[in-house]
């Protein structure tokens, strides 16, 4: 894809802020008519930069109230073997794999301590595994500000 200008950078800011913004509001916003602003975020979506929309949702709201993060060191060997067993756990969320003495690091929401236990233990079968509790979530920031070259 050619390269974004500050236009496209201003949509994907508002779109990862605000997803159900319509094409005449995000035109509003950054100075454009209602079909440009769409003919632009039909490029992006086209081209693979907006990869999907989605909602947010309270893990609280739904009774999961503990967000761990689980990080597993584990062999080569066994490691897609972790992946698929994380894959079948509905309260990993996310799997990252990583370098580092860690290989994968999980986000877990799970409804009570027993069942962060047991997921837990389902995973150290792979190797040594860390877990660490969420205090707090900050929202992240639009991936349009990590390409910025001001610090």
């Amino acid at each position: 894809m050619e390269s974004l200008d500050r236009i496209d950078r201003d949509i994907l800011t508002l779109l990862q802020g605000e997803g159900r913004l319509t094409g005449a509001e995000v035109g509003r916003r950054v100075g454009l008519s209602q079909p440009a602003a769409s003919a632009r975020i039909q490029r992006l979506e086209k081209n693979g930069v907006i990869t999907g929309y989605r909602a947010e949702v309270d893990a609280a709201a739904l009774g999961l109230n503990i967000h761990a993060i689980i990080r597993l060191r584990t062999t080569h060997a066994q490691l897609s073997r972790a992946l698929d067993l994380a894959s079948r756990i509905p309260e990993v969320v996310s799997t990252l794999r990583v370098t580092g003495e860690d290989c994968l690091i999980f986000d877990v929401y799970c409804p009570q301590a027993g069942r962060l236990e047991e997921v837990v233990d389902a995973l150290a079968r792979y190797g040594p595994a860390t877990t660490s509790l969420v205090l707090r979530a900050y929202p992240p920031k639009p991936l349009t500000d990590a390409t910025s070259t001001t610090t």
